[in-house]
């Protein structure tokens, strides 16, 4: 065989068998637990913040040459273990060999991240409807937008691979990017996390204080309006209770006639 033959062909099972007891052997000395990244069906991402991760990646020309090749590796289970902490993605990704993927992100702007905040924070109902995407068509613009986003441009991404293919983004880098749409559709508060910026502040402008009614302004709310508003159930027993006490306090008082009116009265 000439120098210049190709090395023959090993299927990819074969390949990710042999990557993966690598990996298991590398990791069980570190002590840490691996998290591969699991794809059902054809479909890499399937929930609001998955598909807008992997719609963003897809809207960039520089990754347009990459990402094919990512999505066929993704797809065959060659992402053996994905993690994503504040500002970083690392990854093991079974190939030729088993290769180490580091992905840094730069943290979102505090300018833009503000401009997210008052502008979507009264808009999102509960913590639910946040991370099940279930958003307004203007807030979903907002938060999905390519320049004042979260998702980050390619300018704010620094990839490593060492595979030896020499391009910023090598297919080994796609996978991982891929991976990490599939990631955020079982765990969507990760983005937030990788952008430095914590999710509950979006929250937290749904629950700003209301100012108290002035005196000829107050109101009762009854036990089941309040069960209603804050989702909790009240004893009925107590809830009779206290309703028979106001009622009886709210009843008029009779006058008694004294007795020397009484007497007078009488023929």
């Amino acid at each position: 065989m000439s120098r210049w033959s190709y090395r023959p062909y090993i299927p990819v099972a074969q390949r990710r068998a042999k990557a993966m007891r690598k990996m298991e052997k590398l990791l069980k000395q570190k002590g840490r637990k691996i998290s591969p990244v699991k794809i059902i069906g054809r479909r890499v991402a399937t929930t609001f913040w998955g598909k807008a991760w992997c719609d963003n990646l897809e809207s960039y020309s520089d990754f347009s040459n990459r990402l094919p090749r990512g999505r066929t590796y993704i797809r065959n289970g060659s992402v053996l273990d994905l993690q994503i902490e504040p500002g970083k993605v690392t990854a093991l990704v079974s190939g030729s060999e088993l290769y180490s993927i580091t992905i840094k992100i730069k943290p979102l702007t505090a300018t833009t991240w503000k401009v997210i905040r008052t502008t979507c924070g009264h808009r999102i109902g509960s913590l639910v409807e946040l991370l099940q995407g279930n958003l307004s068509t203007s807030v979903m613009e907002i938060v999905t937008g390519r320049d004042n986003g979260l998702f980050p441009a390619p300018k704010e991404i620094e990839m490593s691979c060492s595979c030896p293919d020499w391009a910023g983004m090598c297919k080994h880098v796609a996978a991982t990017l891929y991976g990490v749409g599939n990631r955020l559709d079982h765990q969507p508060e990760l983005l937030f996390t990788l952008r430095h910026v914590d999710h509950m502040e979006l929250i937290a402008q749904v629950g700003s204080p209301v100012l108290k009614p002035t005196a000829d302004q107050k109101k009762v709310i009854g036990a089941s309006d309040l069960a209603d508003v804050f989702g909790i159930e009240f004893d009925n027993s107590l809830v009779s209770e206290k309703a028979d006490a106001i009622a009886k306090s709210a009843r008029p008082v009779r006058v008694s006639r004294s007795p020397a009116k009484s007497a007078r009265s009488k023929p």
